[in-house]
This record gives structure tokens, C-alpha cells and sequence, in this order.
């Protein structure tokens, strides 16, 4: 029994199932030690070790102050949002740059996924050709590629740093190794082959690329200040929040911070005036940080992540709306996670401007200048393919044949072309691109046997090769490929090319090969070194992919498709159907369908219904500006500019494509008419020179002038703009019958005190008088604003504006300011008070007055009279209650385009309470725009309904219309 115990006893611990099981046990209680160990023993170094705690300061940004107009209207807010920040949590490697470039390009479509945009601002954007442009120009973009090149002063960069293109920029950026920046954006070009050549960009598309490059060079920023984040994307919506925090587990470093954005209210009518937020440059940070430290504040008040005011107000001001940032001291983990607060300082909020502008008056300026203009533009459009002047026309008779209105559609993008070749376009979209097809391919062909065999001389060529051919070499300087430094201007075939059109494109095109003219690098040359025709051949290969690739060049095919009739205006009617561009009423566009209207009517009937805008037509005239003020401060109640534009998607971060589209908008929306756009001054300068004249004693006011048109003292001899004369006129009357013939002489009488004529001084005179009216000088409003140009050539044009004088609309308006006050001359002023965010005033702006002109009682009533006078001698102004004094200036530019419509004016006469002034570039004739101001007086001074005024439709210009300079 016993043996048989033993022999059980052995089996056990030689059977291999309980070998198996004690190896289990052991193993399981070495497992239970181990936890033991790790937990218990030494668990709390471990956590210490593994969490590496680490402490950082980290900036609570402050809310933004608002923006309010006088009375109380609010212009510009802040509002609380959720931003996307990414920081970079990668150990350094070989294998960084991609890992980054991977993370960010996931969170890119993650963002974008829902609607929301990444960030932008680099000062390169994408065109409408795909092609990277950049934004800025001049001194700023040699800060950029100084920046980008890692120089402290743009005096630093090299000659081939400073003409880099943007492309080389985008390479330059993106590189896989090299010194200074090198991102690595891009693929091998075998990517199973580790050594083959790294191309830029490659896998991306090219705004795609942009945004890659966007974010790492704003990290690269920050990379000096750990744990701080990058803004990738700001203001995003509830359901990229959602994707972003469910992805968190692909996306290290990506967190959602909460975040205030700025706000615009009514923004198109007060984009230029209040200007928009952006994220700091270096430039920007180092300047304000100096300008802090200056008036005793912290040396590093702004850090490279801030958001402030890039223009107008919002620039002006920026101190005083950006608040103070708050800080707090936290304890992090290795991750970036917050694991305790040590210290929180809140930020406080910025101050609350209140504008002089009144936000009512504002709007509804901006609604009468649009409806005029689609008035004035319905009544020059003609039923026709063509406007042929007459041997005697003038500008104001230019006409705009309807052909031109279709072709706007298409050329100012109302219409977008690219849409033509969509697999989901409509009817008329696909028949329209298959005529475009076999026309480019027509114009293609003739093209090329014009550049290779045919060569006709320019001049004897049709209008529209003339075009294509004119655009081409356009094209070709512009790209690099003809050296303009390189061309001898002097030279006889330049000028048989340029100035006789003697010869062909191909022939002169041969010459600039000859002459070394052409830039051969860019171009596909198969050897080194090339003969002439080798160049040659490449080089057209080069003009077609060029135009091929020009939006800008491809839609001229479609103007002269419609001149030739291989598509219609009632087709491009349906275009705006089918790609739902505007809106257009029902029974209008059945109509077009049945053949109840013509396409002439559909379309004057979407002009004058507003359908389609005078900003969007982008034909003369589509601008204009008024400014209106107080004459008893200087305070601006109005500074309208049209077009605007919708600065909420330029604030925060720009939006992209609307930032590309309002570049390439041909009526210039982010030109601000009103501060950035001089032009001649015509017969508004004409108080000018009555001062001067009876200040210099050179007249006075029973002087009399017979005019008889044709003024004979100086060659050569200039014309009033009455072909028969005005005979005898007084100063009074010359002003109210703006006649040139008088104030030609006063110029002349100017110019010859010692006896002999001398234009130096005549100029010198009306110099020092322009002064006095503050002509001299920016007019005083706190937002960019162009400096004047007295002239300096021709005392006699000068004397009634011509010469090379030009103002803003906003100096005419100081101007007429001073007139109204008898010689009271303000810094015009935007601004009223600053209050805190609790409401307490904290200061306000007085008047601040330039200078005075004095000058007898009785010459001011002689000035004013003929200003009174000439509002009296038109007729659209007797139904108005309140008296008007006013002047007209009309001013030509160039034949082939409409004059320039300006008028001055203020009210009442007897106790002026505003002064005004209004321009109408190319808008035919100051008559126009003295419509426009006595509309805007009706308003202001409660003479007409609202609705009578603000229709919302056309507004035709009344009859009675003069062409008086």
C-alpha cells in the first residue's frame, strides 16, 4: 500500500500536466510580486518619474472691446467661440517632419470636414489659375521674405532672396533638409526608394500645401515657448468640436481652447471704416510692444499668437480695444495636460469706442450711392454689340452696349466659368463649354500660324488678335520671360512693334531672341545650349500652356464668342439659371424661356432690380464715396466708400477663397474710395483760386472777365467748357457758372505780378491758398488715408483743378468743411469717446481745428453766393426744403473713359449744420453726383419718406444734365 502511495505520489510530479502547473503558479506569483512592487513599494516614484510635472505660464487672452457708432448702435463685438491649437509633442527624429506634416494635414480635413476653415494670413494666397500669389507688396513683402529667410533686416537679404516668387518661397519652406527652415512637405519621388529626389508639395494639392505650410511656419513662431499652442483654426462649429475630441487619439498635441472672435455688424457698410482683426506679425509685435513700453507698459505686452486690429479702426485703436491678457500658472504633465493651477490673474476686458458716425445715415448712403449707379448704368446701356463714338463725342457720351453687360457677367465672375466643365452642370453650362472648346481651339490654331508662318503686321490685324496677341506679351513680361530690364526701348524694332505696329508677334519675338531679351531658363529647352529656332519653338510652347493656364486671357474667348455669335446673351441669361448665381423671379426667367422677353430685357430688368449690382457688373461706374460732416467739429457723421466687402470673413483668420475673390473682383471692394482713391478736383478748386485771387489783390468783386471760350494768353490756348462763352463774368458768377475762361485767368493774372509770367510762382500761390483750406495735407481721419497732390505743373489748368492736383474724396469733404464755417479748418475726426467695459468715461475727443482763413465777410458771401447759385440753376434741387450751396467738378482722365463726378456742398446755407462731399469715379458728369448728394440731404434732414429714398431698385438720374468742368 505504501509502495503504491509512493508510486501515485511520483506520477504526480513527473506527469507533464503538473510540471505545466507549477510553472503556472510560479509565474503567477512572480506576476503578483511584480504589481506588488510596482504599486505598492515603489509605485508613487514611479508616478513621479513617469508624470515629469512641469510648470508653465500660460496667457488668458482678454475680450476685446466694442465698437459702437454715435448713438450707442453697436459696430463690432466680440463672441465667445472654440479654437483648435495644436502644439508640437514629437520627440526630434528623422521621422518628425512627417509625423507632423501627417497630424496636421489630418486635422486640416477634420476641421474642414464640417465647414469650418484653417487658419490663413501667410501673405501668399492661391488664384483663381492655381498659382501662388502673394497678398503683399513693397515694403511688407521684404519684411515677409526677411522673415521667411531668417534675417532680422530686409537689408539683409540677398538680391535672389528678394525677387523669390512666391513658388520659390513655397519650395524654400518645404525642403527636406538645408539650412534654416525645412519642413519637409512632400514626397520622394520614388517613395519606396529613400534616395531618390524629394519633391515639394508632392500628395498635396496646392492650397492644401499652403495650409501645411501656414500652420508649421506659425508653430515655428512659437517653437522657442514650449507648451504654448498654435492656433490652427478659430470660431468652428459645434460638430468639428465633436469630430476633434472624438479623434483625440490620433491627434497629440491638438486641443480645443475656448476663444472670443471678433464680430461685425452690418459689415458691408463698414468694412473700410473699421478695417478687421488678424493674427500678429513680428513686425506688428515688436512695434507695439515698443509702443507699450514707451508709455510705461510691459516690454512684452503682445506675443506672437495675438490677435489685433490690422486696419482701419480697429488698428487706430488697437491699445485701447485689446484689453489686458491675464496669466496662469499651472502645473502640467509630459502630455501638456493641466494637473493643478498655482496661480490666475483674469484678464480685463478692453475699452469701448464710440464712433462720430451715425450707423443710419452710414447705411442708407451706401444704398442710395448703389442704386444711383445702377441707374445711371441702365441709362448709358444700349441694345447693341458695339458703341462707335461719332466724329464729335465726347466722354459723357459714351454708351455700353449690352454685349458688354453679358460679357461682365462672365469676366467679373458673376458666372463661374470652371463650373462650364462640371460632370453635374446644366444644360446651357455644357453647351456653352463645347463652343468654347472649338472656339479656343479655332483662335488656338490661328494664333499659332500668326507666331509661325503668317505674320501680319499688329495694326493690320482684327481687334481681337490684337487683343490676344497684346496679352501675350503682357503675359510673357510679366512672367520673367521678356526681361523688361533688358529691353532697349530705344530700340527700332521695339518701336515698330510697340508704337508703329509694323510688324508681327513672331517677328518681334524672334528679335527679343536675338537680342538676349529672353529669359530661356524658363522655358523647355531639350539641350543647353540652343540655337534661335530651338528657342523659338519652345517658346511658343511656352505662350500656349501660359494662356492656357490664364483664366484671365481664357475669358476674353468668350467676349468675342459672343461678338461673333457662337453663344448669346440669352445663354448666358441661363447661365445665371443654371448656376443659381443671383436671384431671379420666376416669371422673369420663364419669360426668357419662352421667347416672351428678350435676354436685353431679362437683363436690364436684374440691373434694375439690384439682381446684379454695379460692384458685380464692374462697368463705369461702378464706385463712389461720399463723406459727410459736422461743420460745427469736424466730426465725421458718414464715410461711405462702394463697394464693401464682409469683413467678418476677414477677421479672426481670412477666409482664403473670399479673400482671393475680392482681389481678382475688377470693381476693387478692398479699396477704400473715400481715403484711397485721388482724383482731379475739377471745378471744386475753383474757391480755391477765388481766394488766392482776392487775397493777392489780383481781383476783386466787380472784377470783370469776358469770357469768349478760348483762352489765347498761354499755348497751348485751353477752352472754357461753354464752346460759345459765358461773356462778362464777376467772381460770383463765374462760380456759379463754373467758368473756365475766368478762372484761366486768374491763374494767368497769378502767375505774372512782376509783369512777366512766370508758372513757378503762379503754382507757388495757389500752393500756399490749398494750404489754407487744408489741401496740403491728409484730412485728419484716423484710418489710412492717401496724401494730396497740389499741382506743380501749368498755373493756368491749375487754377480750375487740372494740373496734377488730386484729393481724396475725405480732403474734399475738410475742404468743403472750411468753406461752410467761413475758414474754420478741422482735423476731420472719426472718433467721439472711450468708455470702459463697466461704462465709465474715460476720455473724449475735441475738435481740433488746423488753421483759419481769414477773409473779409464780404468775399466769404461773394464765394457762398455763387455756391447757392449754383445749386439754384439746377432744377433737381427746386422741390428741396432746406437751401443747398454747392460747386461741381467734373474731371476727364482719359477719352476712351467717362469724366470723373464730383460735388462739394453743404446745408442750410444761412446756418450750415453739414458739409459734403461725392464722388463718382468715371461717372460722366458732376450733375450725377450732385443727384446723389441732394438725395442724401433729403435723408438726412427727414425730407422724404425712408421708402421714397431706399426703393431697392435703379434709380434712374434725373433730365437736365451739363458736362461743366
Amino acid at each position: 500500500m505504501f509502495e503504491e502511495l509512493r508510486e501515485r505520489i511520483i506520477n504526480i510530479f513527473t506527469n507533464r500536466l503538473t510540471i505545466l502547473w507549477l510553472v503556472m503558479v510560479g509565474l503567477c506569483a512572480v506576476l503578483v510580486y511584480r504589481c506588488f512592487s510596482l504599486q505598492i513599494i515603489h509605485g508613487q516614484e514611479y508616478l513621479d518619474n513617469f508624470i515629469l510635472e512641469q510648470e508653465k505660464t500660460r496667457d488668458i487672452a482678454s475680450t476685446r472691446g466694442n465698437i459702437y457708432d454715435r448713438n450707442g448702435n453697436l459696430l463690432a463685438y466680440s463672441e465667445l467661440a472654440y479654437s483648435v491649437k495644436i502644439e508640437d509633442t514629437f520627440e526630434s527624429g528623422s521621422g518628425k517632419n512627417a509625423k507632423l506634416n501627417d497630424l496636421i494635414y489630418t486635422l486640416i480635413k477634420l476641421v474642414e470636414k464640417n465647414g469650418d476653415d484653417v487658419i490663413t494670413g501667410f501673405k501668399i494666397y492661391v488664384d483663381e489659375d492655381d498659382h501662388f500669389q502673394y497678398t503683399v507688396e513693397g515694403s511688407q513683402l521684404l519684411r515677409f521674405l526677411a522673415d521667411v529667410y531668417d534675417h532680422p533686416n530686409t537689408s539683409d537679404l540677398t538680391q535672389t532672396e528678394k525677387n523669390a516668387t512666391p513658388d520659390d518661397v513655397m519650395v524654400y519652406l518645404s525642403r527636406y533638409s538645408g539650412k534654416g527652415f525645412h519642413y519637409a512637405i512632400g514626397e520622394r519621388e520614388d517613395p519606396e526608394d529613400k534616395d531618390s529626389t524629394f519633391i515639394e508639395g508632392k500628395g498635396y494639392s496646392k492650397k492644401d500645401w499652403l495650409k501645411i505650410v501656414t500652420i508649421r511656419y506659425a508653430m515655428s513662431q512659437t517653437a522657442y515657448r514650449k507648451y504654448i499652442g498654435t492656433t490652427v483654426a478659430t470660431d468652428i462649429s459645434d460638430e468639428t468640436v465633436a469630430v476633434i475630441l472624438e479623434n483625440s487619439d490620433i491627434l497629440p498635441g491638438v486641443t480645443i481652447e475656448e476663444d472670443s472672435v471678433r464680430k461685425y455688424v452690418d459689415s458691408i457698410y463698414f468694412a473700410h471704416l473699421l478695417g478687421y482683426t488678424g493674427k500678429i506679425s513680428s513686425d506688428e509685435m515688436t512695434e507695439l510692444n515698443e509702443q507699450i513700453q514707451a508709455e510705461g507698459g510691459n516690454a512684452d505686452t503682445y506675443s506672437i499668437n495675438d490677435v489685433i486690429g490690422k486696419s482701419g479702426i480697429e488698428s487706430y485703436l488697437e491699445t485701447t480695444l485689446q484689453g489686458t491678457k491675464g496669466y496662469e500658472r499651472v502645473m502640467v504633465d509630459n502630455t501638456g495636460k493641466v494637473i493643478s493651477v498655482l496661480e490666475r490673474q483674469a484678464a480685463s476686458a478692453g475699452n469701448d469706442v464710440y464712433l462720430s458716425i451715425d450707423k443710419d445715415l452710414t447705411i442708407a448712403v451706401y444704398q442710395i450711392l448703389e442704386q444711383k449707379l445702377a441707374g445711371m448704368i441702365s441709362s448709358k446701356i444700349i441694345n447693341s454689340k458695339y458703341y462707335i463714338p461719332g466724329a464729335n463725342s465726347k466722354s459723357s457720351d459714351i454708351k455700353i452696349p449690352i454685349y458688354d453687360v453679358y460679357f461682365a457677367v462672365i469676366n467679373n465672375n458673376i458666372v463661374d466659368v470652371s463650373h462650364l466643365s462640371d460632370p453635374e452642370a446644366g444644360e446651357t453650362e455644357t453647351a456653352v463649354y463645347s463652343a468654347y472648346l472649338t472656339y479656343k481651339e479655332s483662335a488656338y490654331e490661328k494664333l499659332r500660324e500668326e507666331l509661325e508662318t503668317k505674320r501680319t503686321a499688329y495694326k493690320k490685324l482684327d481687334t481681337e488678335y490684337e487683343v490676344y496677341q497684346s496679352n501675350i506679351v503682357t503675359l510673357l513680361t510679366k512672367n520673367g520671360v521678356i526681361q523688361s530690364e533688358k529691353v532697349d526701348t530705344d530700340d527700332a524694332t521695339y518701336i515698330a512693334w510697340t508704337t508703329d505696329e509694323t510688324i508681327s508677334l513672331g517677328e518681334y519675338l524672334e528679335y527679343c531672341i536675338a537680342q538676349n531679351w529672353i529669359d530661356t531658363s524658363k522655358l523647355a529647352l531639350d539641350e543647353k545650349y540652343s540655337d534661335s529656332s530651338s528657342i523659338f519653338r519652345a517658346l511658343v510652347t511656352y505662350i500656349f500652356d501660359m494662356v492656357e493656364d490664364n483664366s484671365e486671357f481664357q475669358k476674353r474667348f468668350f467676349k468675342y464668342m459672343l461678338l461673333n455669335d457662337k453663344i448669346s446673351g440669352k445663354q448666358v441669361c441661363m447661365l445665371l439659371y443654371e448656376q443659381d448665381s443671383i436671384e431671379i423671379p420666376f416669371d422673369d426667367m420663364e419669360a426668357l424661356k419662352a421667347g416672351k422677353i428678350t435676354a436685353y430685357t431679362f437683363m436690364m430688368n436684374r440691373i434694375t432690380n439690384l439682381d446684379i449690382t454695379p460692384a458685380q457688373l464692374a462697368l463705369d461706374p461702378c464706385n463712389a464715396s461720399v463723406v459727410i460732416t459736422d461743420v460745427n467739429n469736424g466730426q465725421v457723421l458718414a464715410l461711405v466708400s462702394y463697394p464693401g466687402y464682409d469683413n467678418n470673413k476677414m477677421a479672426n483668420s481670412i477666409d482664403a477663397d473670399y479673400y482671393a475673390k475680392l482681389l481678382n473682383d475688377k470693381s476693387s471692394p478692398l479699396l477704400n474710395y473715400a481715403t484711397q482713391y485721388k482724383a482731379a478736383p475739377g471745378s471744386t478748386f475753383k474757391i480755391v483760386t477765388s481766394t488766392a485771387g482776392l487775397l493777392e489783390g489780383i481781383i476783386n468783386l466787380k472784377t470783370s472777365i469776358n469770357c469768349v471760350s478760348l483762352y489765347t494768353n498761354i499755348t497751348p490756348s485751353p477752352r472754357c467748357w461753354s464752346s460759345y462763352g459765358h461773356g462778362n463774368e464777376v467772381l460770383w458768377t463765374a462760380i456759379r457758372d463754373s467758368c473756365n475762361y475766368y478762372f484761366y485767368d486768374v491763374g494767368y493774372r497769378l502767375s505774372t505780378t512782376t509783369g512777366v509770367y512766370n508758372d513757378a510762382e503762379g503754382l507757388n500761390t495757389l500752393y500756399e491758398y490749398a494750404d489754407l483750406y487744408g489741401l496740403t495735407e491728409k484730412s485728419g481721419v484716423e484710418i489710412s488715408e492717401y496724401s494730396p497732390d497740389v499741382s506743380t505743373s501749368d498755373a493756368v489748368r491749375s487754377a480750375i483743378g487740372q494740373g496734377s492736383n488730386s484729393y481724396t474724396t475725405a480732403q474734399l469733404a475738410r475742404y468743403a468743411t472750411t468753406i461752410a464755417t467761413r475758414g474754420t479748418c478741422y482735423d476731420l475726426t472719426l472718433l467721439d469717446h472711450v468708455t470702459s467695459a463697466s461704462g465709465s468715461l474715460l476720455k473724449t475727443y475735441t475738435p481740433v481745428i488746423r488753421n483759419t482763413v481769414d477773409m473779409p465777410a464780404e468775399y466769404w458771401a461773394a464765394i457762398q453766393k455763387g455756391m447757392r447759385a449754383v445749386v439754384e440753376n439746377k432744377s433737381y434741387f427746386s422741390d428741396l426744403a432746406v437751401e443747398v450751396a454747392g460747386k461741381t467738378g467734373t474731371a476727364e482722365q482719359t477719352k476712351s473713359r467717362p469724366n470723373h463726378a464730383l460735388f462739394i456742398s453743404y446745408a442750410p446755407y444761412d446756418a450750415p449744420e453739414i458739409a459734403m462731399a461725392t464722388r463718382v469715379p468715371f461717372g460722366y458728369s458732376s450733375d450725377y453726383a450732385a443727384q446723389i448728394s441732394r438725395d442724401i440731404m433729403k435723408y438726412y434732414f427727414g425730407l422724404a419718406d425712408e421708402e421714397e429714398l431706399l426703393t431697392g431698385t435703379a434709380d434712374t438720374p434725373d433730365a437736365g444734365v451739363t458736362n461743366e468742368f
